[in-house]
């Protein structure tokens, strides 16, 4: 979590310093589950079944993770995780980007976009011609990121899911 007040390795009085390096260091995969329950509870109200979707994406990542075909980012901000993305297999032709998240503290930073751009990045050079990436309607700030890096709408639906009645939607964009 983004410490407020503290310095960090920021200079005094300098801007907050964004860092995104590869996902790896021991508690990466624990701090991705928790901040996504955390945030999305106290934010949208969604109940754990929702930390336990990205429990399940994360374990899939860890436990079949292809370097050469995915990877996974952590946002730092005056060296604190701060953020994450996910960038798996839909199939031959398609990446997935997955489970986009910067903390509260930590957005108007740029770290969302530095993420997805990464992950657009890396896509590319792991030879994708596509990516897709699923969202709710009420996550208004990542839809922002997403239309700025050049996905597009493709369908809505709506869900009981988490908690509540949402709209699920499927987005994406050539590579």
């Amino acid at each position: 979590m983004v410490q407020s007040g503290g310095q960090g390795l920021r200079p005094a009085g300098g801007p907050p310093q964004v860092v995104i390096r590869r996902l790896g260091r021991p508690g990466d995969l624990g701090w991705v589950v928790m901040a996504h329950g955390e945030v999305y509870a106290e934010q949208f109200g969604w109940d754990t079944s929702f930390e336990a979707l990205v429990a399940r994406i994360v374990a899939d990542y860890a436990g079949d993770d292809d370097p050469a075909r995915e990877a996974a980012w952590i946002a730092e901000v005056d060296g604190e995780r701060a953020g994450c993305v996910f960038c798996v297999t839909a199939d031959e032709a398609t990446a997935q980007l997955r489970i986009l998240l910067i903390h509260p503290a930590a957005r108007g930073l740029g770290a969302g976009g530095l993420l997805v751009g990464t992950c657009l990045d890396f896509a590319r050079a792991a030879g994708y011609r596509r990516m897709t990436l699923w969202t709710n309607d009420a996550l208004a700030s990542a839809r922002r990121i997403y239309v700025a890096a050049g996905f597009e709408l493709v369908d809505e639906e709506r869900h009981a899911s988490f908690g509540h009645d949402l709209v699920g939607q499927n987005w994406a964009r050539d590579l």
